[in-house]
């Protein structure tokens, strides 16, 4: 832990400045030094509590959590913090009363410390692999109790904690008051890594228990005819256009969604490079049209407008060794699912999936033979299949009863200092 606060006294000054330099060109909002030093706003009166995920997917799977916690304990207020300005204003869009979203405080200058005197909350929960030391070190000195929800604990991340830093990682994991995690395999690293088997609850998969949410956006064309390819990164979009242009005959147009919008420029260059001609959402196209054969979603937030008109969607980050991306989003939307073979990231629902007969997993070489046949009634098999492999499981009662027993039922006073 001394090492560690010492590497962050060098680094936070260049952190601080980085926002500075940010604010100036106009890429973070007025108050994100504020919100990084621990001035975030107050709770109103009623119990609080804290959740943080580091940005857009992490605080999408984790919303069912806060409405359903909210919807058990009126009065109480949430505050989320992300890692990423785009993830403070989606959750500054949901709307939701007595919400307050801000960039996480610097683990470092007792930023966090300041946000728990602040407001403070009943419980901090963090979200998949949002573990820093410091913040809580802070939390278990205010006496407010840790909760990871999600916990995710890839092997790479695992064996790279246990080399490099076993002591600092054992001691987070041993002041966790519950920690679920998403897969079994987390699990188990995790309890080798050192949390404690009398904390360790049930698998709870965060994604799966997420509600399709109601979009509405013109029907460019016959649902059958539309494919999405989500979350893609570098190396896969010219797989996904040669695969388009070969399964022309079942589909008139693709919705080319980079994980990243700003590699915009570059995807730009493989849909030109493919001889299609595209509309691109940051250039003002409002939506997708039916002469416009691909459309270049670089946006952020609006994922659910692209599966909600897709028949099928091909999971980006599994025609590259990335591990892939959630397969839960499309099941849910009714989208029938592709994806290649590195879905590291999902074992579980994937070999569900499998079992199933509710995804297509081919090869990058495949890929356009495979979406050449996928007509409507195929289409409408996989997605159903889906639907029921990954059907919300029992355990995110357990988790959402756990949870609750942290949070007070009756109204306190607004929280001072």
């Amino acid at each position: 832990m001394l090492i560690y606060r010492v590497l962050m006294a060098v680094l936070v000054p260049l952190l601080v400045g980085l926002t500075v330099v940010h604010r100036m060109r106009g890429r973070t909002g007025p108050g994100a030094l504020a919100e990084r030093l621990g001035f975030v706003g107050r709770p109103g009166p009623g119990p609080a509590l804290w959740l943080h995920g580091a940005s857009n997917g992490e605080l999408t799977s984790a919303r069912w959590v806060i409405e359903r916690l909210m919807a058990a304990r009126p009065g109480l207020s949430v505050l989320v913090t992300a890692n990423t300005g785009t993830a403070v204003d989606m959750v500054r869009g949901w709307g939701l009363p007595k919400v307050q979203a801000a960039l996480a405080p610097l683990d470092a200058l007792g930023a966090a410390a300041l946000v728990l005197r602040r407001w403070r909350p009943a419980a901090l929960i963090v979200v998949e692999n949002e573990l820093w030391p410091a913040r809580l070190a802070a939390a278990r000195a205010a006496g407010v109790p840790v909760v990871l929800i999600g916990g995710r604990m890839s092997e790479r991340t695992a064996a790279a904690w246990a080399r490099v830093a076993p002591g600092l990682m054992r001691r987070m994991l041993e002041g966790l008051a519950y920690a679920s995690a998403q897969d079994a395999g987390s699990a188990a690293r995790l309890q080798a890594l050192g949390l404690p088997k009398a904390v360790t609850g049930p698998v709870v998969v965060l994604k799966a228990q997420g509600v399709a949410e109601a979009v509405s956006a013109p029907q460019p064309m016959a649902r059958e005819r539309v494919l999405l390819a989500a979350s893609t990164h570098p190396g896969e979009e010219a797989v996904i256009l040669a695969a388009f242009a070969q399964a022309r005959g079942q589909f008139d147009l693709l919705i080319l969604a980079p994980r990243h919008p700003r590699r915009r420029t570059e995807v730009a260059a493989a849909i030109r490079a493919s001889g299609l001609t595209w509309d691109q959402r940051s250039l003002g196209d409002a939506m997708p049209r039916a002469e416009v054969p691909v459309f270049l979603a670089d946006s952020m937030g609006e994922m659910a407008l692209w599966y909600a008109m897709a028949g099928v969607t091909v999971i980006g980050g599994s025609f590259v060794p990335v591990g892939g991306h959630t397969p839960y989003e499309p099941a849910a939307f009714g989208s029938a699912i592709v994806h290649g073979p590195h879905m590291e990231n999902f074992l579980d629902p994937a070999a569900a999936l499998q079992a199933a007969g509710g995804a297509l997993a081919v090869a990058a070489d495949g890929l356009g033979a495979a979406l050449a046949g996928l007509d409507e009634r195929r289409q409408r098999a996989l997605s159903q299949a889906a639907q029921l492999a990954l059907a919300a499981e029992p355990a995110a009662d357990l988790l959402l009863t756990r949870l609750l027993a942290l949070l007070p039922a009756g109204v306190q006073g607004p929280p001072s200092g």
